[in-house]
């Protein structure tokens, strides 16, 4: 899978592969306005926090462009670019590669685009540093597995390769160079809701990778860790605070503490640029609640409401390492 085939920028908007209808159709979305990208990053057709840093950048290159074709002045397109950056509040790369686009506008339109797609092509560079950094570090923190055949199985949660990050990804990235270096038995996937994210997207980029996998409910997970059938979980972060509270998927926090009833690695895998050194701790980190019907159709009835939230927060001392594309954090705050 390309970083291409994912996002691009082709002549002033923004194509991009639509998430919600991933595994069963591929469709990609031609989005000119900025009412079509809020909606395509709160339906989360476009998710994944450094690919939401990416396509942030290029939404404020798209809102400059339809400025220019409407006639807006400073003020208008001060607030469109406001909310693309205040679209999803929970992962921290949308807002800071939003702001650091807008900061180019008064050197016009070329050198908007010119920085936003230089953030899509940072994401894929930082995506294979991290890779590599994270297989190593597991392969020594895991020695030779539970098998005793230096093949490791991961643990996952929801969907942290190119269709989230670009490039390998994260956590999804980690677990594609373990498989390159012939050190992967196989991974358990998590479906992830809401959404069914890991379900529809995780088995769907593992499968194209040609990865062994099987696919677990949810609830499921911390007995199958419990049970020995991981040698470590790996996830992602939308938000990783100063003091190492990660804010992740919901379900996350519950993967953490099987991990460390299991006594196997629970690892983080992020950039650094979803380390906020401006967010002291989990606590205040916004989670965000996302539409009930998304957890109530079809199985409830009319008018049940939901505590769908989407993201939780794990404790920093859950947190065995969070990999980063530059180094590993084994204890100690996060920030620099």
């Amino acid at each position: 899978m390309d970083t291409l085939d994912v996002l691009t920028w082709r002549d002033g908007h923004i194509e991009a592969l639509d998430q919600t209808v991933l595994p069963h159709q591929v469709r990609v979305l031609h989005i000119t306005t900025v009412d079509q990208l809020i909606e395509a990053i709160t339906t989360l057709a476009v998710r994944g926090a450094p690919l939401l840093g990416a396509v942030g950048a290029l939404g404020v290159a798209l809102a400059v462009g339809q400025g220019d074709r409407e006639g807006w002045d400073r003020a208008r397109l001060d607030a469109e670019v406001k909310r693309i950056a205040d679209a999803r509040p929970t992962a921290v790369n949308l807002r800071r590669e939003v702001l650091a686009a807008a900061a180019r506008i008064p050197r016009g339109r070329a050198a908007v685009e010119a920085a936003a797609l230089a953030v899509a092509r940072f994401a894929d560079e930082v995506s294979q540093r991290l890779s590599r950094r994270g297989a190593g570090w597991l392969r020594q923190a895991c020695g030779g597995g539970r098998l005793g055949d230096g093949k490791l199985s991961v643990h996952t949660h929801c969907n942290t390769g190119a269709l989230a990050c670009l490039g390998w990804g994260t956590a999804l990235g980690v677990i594609r160079a373990l498989h390159c270096d012939g050190a992967l038995s196989h991974v358990i996937v998590d479906e992830t809701r809401p959404l069914l994210q890991g379900a529809r997207l995780t088995c769907w980029e593992l499968g194209q990778l040609g990865i062994e996998h099987r696919l677990a409910c949810d609830g499921a997970a911390p007995f199958l860790i419990s049970q020995g059938m991981a040698d470590a979980v790996v996830v992602g972060a939308d938000r990783v605070a100063a003091n190492g509270d990660v804010a992740n998927k919901i379900g996350t926090y519950s993967l953490a503490l099987a991990a460390r009833e299991a006594g196997i690695p629970f690892v983080v895998a992020a950039p650094e640029s979803t380390l906020d050194a401006a967010t002291p701790s989990g606590a205040a980190i916004p989670i965000e609640q996302r539409p009930d019907d998304e957890v109530t159709v079809p199985a409830a009835p009319a008018g049940t409401r939901a505590l769908n939230l989407a993201f939780d927060i794990t404790p920093r001392a859950l947190v065995t390492a969070i990999v980063t594309e530059e180094r590993v954090i084994t204890d100690g705050p996060v920030a620099r």
